[in-house]
């Protein structure tokens, strides 16, 4: 008996430790799959509000997406801070304007992140000014003309057409980086387009009043949008890009209004007001701060709202 018994124990113990290697294999298994899902999202690095706002409108759930300034923040003034830096290590896709725009920091962010995924010429660096028709393209470089690119005009996120374009092109890249979503993007690419050209075609209707509409602008930031909208820039505030203007600069635009008026001035969200106010006040024309970004404003809450609230800012600058 005590044998016969012996041999049940030994049986028993045997079929208890296969299934617990069974439901431990398993186990392994369910934990190795919900890391993984955990994981699976792109880690996004987006340089500006506005493409943080197009990668979430063709990424949605299948990215992270750390947008590394913010819309009251001047792009071309950023500093290489050790957060940005960090955040560049870990991920698997830039997005950025490039055209230089980024020149004064992402180059040390680049080179002290030690990041091959995002580097230039890597699959992971996406500059959406590769994919539009570049504006102001200079004939010349010279530093004495101040703060110009030389591949152009990079303020390119003013004309709502140049998304379609990039929209396309940033699809297929998240496609490149993560084939296993492949069908998700194309649909949510297919549904951003047939909802972007028909806001499109409701803002350019909105917006027909505008037409050879004269405006002063204060930085030279709006070649896009008065193409896209057919605003007349009469003046900009700035001597040369980038340079803050004196009082007597300030002045002979104020006295080249007699012959050229203008029915109001445009600035950036970002940038200081004191220029545009001056000349507002004195001109007694309207001052209109178009959000430039998503969340340059309370209304630019995303994509569509930046354009919704552009219009009407501009409208209602007319009045």
């Amino acid at each position: 008996m005590k044998t016969k018994q012996s041999g049940v124990s030994v049986q028993t113990n045997a079929r208890i430790s296969e299934r617990y290697a069974v439901a431990k294999k398993i186990l392994y298994t369910f934990l190795l799959l919900l890391s993984s899902n955990v994981h699976a999202a792109l880690n996004v690095f987006a340089c500006e509000p506005e493409w943080a706002a197009l990668t979430q409108q063709l990424a949605g759930d299948k990215a992270n997406i750390y947008t590394a300034t913010g819309a009251l923040q001047d792009p071309h003034q950023v500093q290489a801070r050790p957060s940005l830096i960090a955040r560049a290590r870990s991920a698997q896709l830039l997005v950025c304007t490039g055209a230089e725009l980024e020149v004064g920091w992402m180059p040390v962010v680049l080179r002290e992140s030690g990041n091959s995924k995002i580097q230039p010429g890597s699959n992971g660096h996406f500059e959406a000014a590769q994919y539009v028709v570049m504006l102001e393209v200079p004939t010349r470089l010279d530093r004495a003309d101040g703060d110009v690119h030389a591949a152009g005009n990079p303020h390119i996120q003013t004309d709502a057409r140049n998304f379609l374009p990039i929209a396309e092109a940033l699809s297929k890249r998240l496609i490149q980086l993560d084939p296993a979503n492949t069908v998700y993007y194309q649909q949510q690419l297919a549904t951003f387009n047939q909802q972007w050209r028909a806001a499109i075609t409701r803002w350019e209707k909105q917006a027909t009043p505008l037409k050879g509409m004269p405006v002063i602008v204060q930085h030279r930031g709006f070649p896009y949008l008065n193409n896209w909208l057919g605003l007349k820039q009469v003046a900009e505030l700035e001597p040369k890009p980038g340079m803050e203007p004196s009082a007597s600069y300030l002045g002979s635009v104020l006295n080249g209004l007699q012959q050229n008026p203008a029915r109001m001035v445009l600035r950036a969200a970002y940038q200081d007001g004191r220029p545009s106010e001056w000349i507002a006040e004195r001109a007694h024309i309207t001052t209109v701060i178009v959000p430039y970004s998503v969340g340059g404003t309370s209304q630019a809450t995303d994509l569509f709202a930046m354009f919704d609230d552009t219009i009407q800012r501009l409208l209602a600058g007319l009045k």
